[in-house]
């Protein structure tokens, strides 16, 4: 007797099946493009790094050692040092490295990319539109990859956290079952771990939190409430810790650093907050400046802003539909009816969430006087505004894609009728082009990054090849040679005149202080360079000069 096995066949791929294969597949080449771009722009030693990249370098070799856990970003009294904590282990394995400071921060990055994927399904459940917004945050300008790979406080970790909070404040809205209690834990620890690391994502925060509270009010009354609750204090434990221990208040601290006290005129606050702000912190701008074609982000942004806004209060003053459009089951506590119209509802209610926090958060910066100080390397506080792309472009792809059949044909073929398509694709096309050409600029920017970085690894050479251990030198000196040397050298700030200066680590300056001949770095041509050369020509037997190329070693005298 012969037993049979039965064999299964695979179903056939129906067409609404290949049809989200294709982006899907699309989506995924555009996520490991956005991360190979960036490895290799690690690789190359670029964006290029400086002291304060460098300091928080320090702080994981100190949390790797033992030697120290600090709670803030060192000499200050805000931003938390969550991208030393997870450089730790790697320094712990490899050594301490300015590519192992990176490495964690080019995972949060991947983070982003894959959740802003999943936050755009959920707002629009449209596929091609999400690969146009995966494809658009894969590209890099100068200042997004300095925001996204320079693990320099805070910067990295905001837009990963920030899509992270979107997506659950969806999920937990519209009710999707599963796992409800560790979503809520969850959206709560981010929230404080967020307060801890950087405040500037806190529009979000709120945001999201708002369409929590319109939606899952009843939800949060119960263990929902207590757990998230919990969640947020055990996030924020560093910061509130260090608070009561030495009572000092960070609010002050962060509004200290954005510069509350200091003058900026009002045109040079709107110039650099609503002009150059928005291309230069978005990714539309060349490393370091915006040509005037490039300023026209700063143009359409408002208008994106409106139409969003518009399109997200329509669909919520909307009557609701008799006719599900789909179904998702209610939370446990009952409060979403299930309806498609419902979560079309929510969907609105994140997307103007969304669009509420981007104009908060312009609206801070525009009025604060770092705009108009230093608008350009001050821009990078606009990096949070990625979070909203796909809440801004939505508005544009779905006039793009809507039939136009309806419009009458006044012109030869009907082409005014196509009009509308055409300038709203015009205007994403012209999105993906600028983020692409600012791109290309960062890439071109890459080998001017590996020089500078290669000369100053031959100034740790020659050092240490001199057994030099304690310099002094300007700030953006001194921590970055302090680290590049893992503390073979180290140094102790100085200003142009030659007075002490913003020394981080204080323990630097007393090691330096004590030492009985420490020697001088400076740049090439930088104005503490020429006030060292200006004490050689007085005193020729003071220094002994040594010429590295870039820099200039200053020995003490025989």
């Amino acid at each position: 007797m012969t037993v049979g096995v039965r064999h299964r066949h695979p179903r056939p791929a129906t067409p609404t099946a290949r049809r989200h294969r294709l982006p899907t597949v699309l989506a995924v080449l555009a996520v490991v493009a956005g991360i190979a771009y960036r490895l290799g722009l690690l690789l190359h030693h670029a964006p290029p790094t400086n002291s304060d990249e460098a300091t928080m370098g320090l702080a994981a070799l100190h949390i790797a050692r033992g030697q120290e856990f600090p709670v803030w970003f060192y000499g200050q009294a805000y931003m938390g040092t969550l991208e030393a904590y997870l450089a730790a282990p790697v320094f712990a394995l490899a050594g301490p490295s300015t590519l192992g400071l990176r490495l964690p921060v080019l995972a949060l990055y991947a983070v982003f990319v894959v959740l802003a994927w999943r936050l755009t399904l959920r707002l629009t459940g449209d596929r091609w539109f999400a690969l146009l917004v995966v494809a658009l945050l894969a590209l890099g300008s100068d200042r997004v990859v300095k925001n996204q790979l320079i693990a320099g406080g805070g910067y990295p970790e905001m837009n990963a956290a920030g899509v992270a909070l979107a997506v659950l404040a969806y999920d937990l809205a519209a009710g999707r079952p599963g796992r409800r209690l560790p979503r809520w834990a969850a959206w709560g620890f981010l929230a404080g771990l967020m307060v801890w690391v950087d405040p500037l994502v806190l529009p979000y925060v709120a945001a999201t939190g708002a369409v929590l509270l319109a939606y899952r009010r009843r939800e949060l009354r119960g263990r929902a409430g207590v757990l998230l609750g919990a969640a947020a204090l055990l996030g924020a434990a560093p910061l509130l810790v260090h608070s009561l221990a030495t009572g000092r208040d960070p609010l002050a601290a962060v509004l200290a650093a954005g510069g509350s006290g200091q003058a900026a005129g009002w045109a040079d606050r709107l110039h650099g907050g609503l002009v150059l702000g928005p291309p230069l912190g978005m990714g539309f701008c060349s490393p370091g400046h915006c040509a005037g074609w490039q300023l026209w982000w700063a143009a359409a942004l408002p208008i994106l802003l409106l139409l969003a806004t518009v399109t997200a209060l329509r669909l919520l003053r909307r009557p609701p539909a008799p006719a599900d459009l789909g179904h998702l089951p209610s939370a446990p506590d009952g409060n979403c009816p299930g309806s498609g119209d419902a979560v079309a509802r929510v969907r609105a209610a994140l997307s103007l969430a969304l669009v509420g926090a981007a104009v908060a958060t312009l609206a801070a910066y525009t009025l604060s006087s770092a705009a108009g100080r230093t608008p350009v390397e001050s821009s990078r506080y606009l990096s949070c505004l990625l979070i909203s792309v796909p809440a801004l472009l939505w508005p544009l792809w779905a006039a793009a894609r809507r039939r136009t059949a309806h419009l009458p044909r006044v012109a030869a073929g009907g082409a005014v009728a196509h009009l509308p398509r055409v300038a709203v694709g015009g205007a994403l096309a012209a999105t993906l082009g600028t983020a692409a050409v600012a791109t290309a600029g960062a890439v071109g920017a890459a080998p001017t990054a590996r020089a500078a970085e290669a000369r100053h690894a031959e100034l740790v050479a020659a050092l240490r090849q001199r057994g030099v251990r304690h310099v002094y030198g300007g700030y953006w000196t001194c921590n970055r040679l302090t680290f590049a040397a893992r503390e073979d050298v180290l140094c102790a700030v100085v200003d142009d005149d030659l007075r002490p200066g913003h020394d981080r680590y204080l323990p630097y300056r007393r090691a330096v202080w004590g030492s009985a001949a420490p020697a001088w770095v400076a740049p090439a041509g930088s104005p503490l360079a020429t006030r060292l050369d200006e004490r050689l020509r007085t005193d020729p037997a003071a220094l002994d000069l040594v010429v590295v190329p870039g820099w200039r070693i200053y020995l003490p005298g025989r």
